[in-house]
């Protein structure tokens, strides 16, 4: 994103990042080699996976991430650094991004306890950088995770993210519509998110629209005049099944109906019938107003004859879940030279050491009989088939045969690797949600009281665990 009215991106931290760094120039180790990993610890009670979003503005923030002159002035006036010595003001001066970034591509279905995406860096630099990727990964995953749900519940009706006037501020709005995007939604009523990422931008008009006019047959025949063949009308300003009746009686073709107000079983079905009853088969009808993926869900078991869905509120703030508790944590870092393996150990708060790779497995597909079967190559993907599981390995480790490994190098010195080229590629991710979803069994993706997806610690990584604990002891 082109952010207007940010600078060096150096600041958009927690204090405590920079008061670390200042800490570990003094002590000789700023430069040791650290990794951290980012990853959930536990998901929300109401989750059963996650669909990993917010990579893109990740890296955009690596290639831009320095302190300006006036920056690095704000910091030496601050009170916390009256005592800093001044290699500390030119180390920020000089910044800028070294390091290696491994991630799962955006659209990745996850879970928790295994790592989403992990720095490998010069230790000044992977702290500082903790601030701004929880803040962007936790709030991007959030909402296309909840994008994903109500996208399920609409069984194949497109789902429209309307958010950005609930939204955490317009910015919120606009990382908001890219995350429902990754998750499945069609489009976006944010005209920056179609700008910027070039997400399709779909809206209608409201009630003061209808209200401007004298009566509302001539709101729509204007709005008709206007925009033609896309016009969608929204008809409950006064009375929906007027507003229905106008609609199709205006004798032009309309591509939709919107119902924003009341029982949307009850006056879809009405609809319908009237639109068909007057000759309007072709006229689609779209809902929206406080739904989400339960409300959605029920109205897919009853029948609502709806085409589409606009949701906005629940989405955008991802209501009942608002706070995805990711963390990023040092799992190895250089000491006189040699890796080291540090680990936490406070009770529910423990970490697992070692920088980790993880890998899928999946449900082979079932060979079909006779020749066919023959015919196939044996080298078939079993991508087709559906998850089995997951496992955590150490990086390093021969990696399980018939195991499909989900992190991926991103950066690479710093530099876009071509993974993390590919990562701009929006419609990939979403292409990618969806397929995964598709993969992952029925009882994993239940709305409620979801089945918990098997993620296993390799032998190597639970050896690693326990000589942490006992070089502790």
């Amino acid at each position: 994103m082109r952010t207007r009215t940010l600078s060096g991106l150096g600041l958009l931290t927690d204090l405590y990042q920079l008061t670390m760094g200042a800490a570990y120039l003094k002590r000789g180790i700023a430069d040791s080699r650290a990794v951290f990993e980012l990853f959930v610890r536990h998901l929300p009670p109401v989750r059963s996976y996650m669909v990993f979003a917010g990579l893109e503005p990740v890296l955009q923030y690596f290639d831009r991430l320095a302190f300006t002159p006036a920056e690095v002035q704000y910091l030496r006036r601050h009170e916390m650094f009256q005592h800093v010595g001044p290699e500390f003001f030119e180390r920020l001066r000089h910044l800028r991004f070294s390091g290696d970034v491994w991630a799962m591509p955006e659209g990745t279905v996850a879970f928790a306890g295994e790592p989403l995406l992990r720095v490998e860096a010069p230790l000044f630099e992977a702290q500082l950088v903790e601030t701004f990727l929880l803040s962007m990964i936790n709030f991007q995953t959030s909402v296309a995770t909840k994008a994903a749900r109500i996208v399920q519940a609409a069984a194949g009706r497109g789902v429209v993210e309307f958010g950005t006037r609930r939204a955490h501020t317009p910015y919120a709005g606009l990382y908001g519509a890219r995350a429902a995007y990754v998750g499945g939604c069609i489009g976006t009523s944010n005209l920056e998110a179609g700008y910027e990422y070039g997400i399709p931008v779909l809206g209608t008009f409201s009630h003061s629209y209808t209200l401007a006019f004298e009566d509302e047959a001539a709101a729509f025949r204007n709005f008709w005049d206007v925009f033609r063949q896309r016009t969608t009308l929204l008809i409950d300003t006064y009375d929906t099944l007027r507003g229905a009746g106008r609609a199709a009686g205006i004798g032009l073709p309309v591509h939709a109906v919107r119902l924003d107000s009341g029982d949307f079983l009850q006056l879809s079905r009405r609809v319908r019938a009237l639109l068909d009853r007057r000759g309007r088969p072709e006229i689609q009808i779209m809902a929206s107003g406080d739904l989400n993926e339960y409300r959605i869900e029920d109205l897919t078991r009853l029948g609502a004859p709806i085409d589409s869905y606009g949701v906005g509120t629940e989405l955008i703030t991802s209501q009942d879940a608002p706070a995805l508790g990711g963390i990023y944590k040092l799992v190895e870092i250089e000491r006189r030279g040699r890796a080291a393996w540090p680990a936490k150990f406070s009770p529910r708060k423990a970490t697992v050491p070692g920088r980790k790779q993880v890998y899928r497995f999946f449900r082979p597909p079932r060979p079909a009989a006779g020749r066919a079967a023959a015919a196939r190559p044996v080298a078939e993907s079993t991508a087709a088939g559906q998850m089995l599981y997951d496992w955590v390995e150490l990086q390093d480790a021969p990696p399980p045969r018939g195991g499909h490994p989900l992190l991926v190098p991103v950066l690479r010195g710093g530099r876009r690797a071509p993974a993390g080229e590919r990562a701009a590629d929006l419609r990939a991710a979403r292409e990618r949600c969806l397929r995964q979803l598709e993969q992952l069994p029925a009882r994993y993706r239940r709305l409620v009281e979801a089945a918990r997806y098997p993620v296993r610690l390799s032998p190597a990584l639970q050896r690693l665990l326990r000589q942490a604990r006992q070089q502790l002891k």
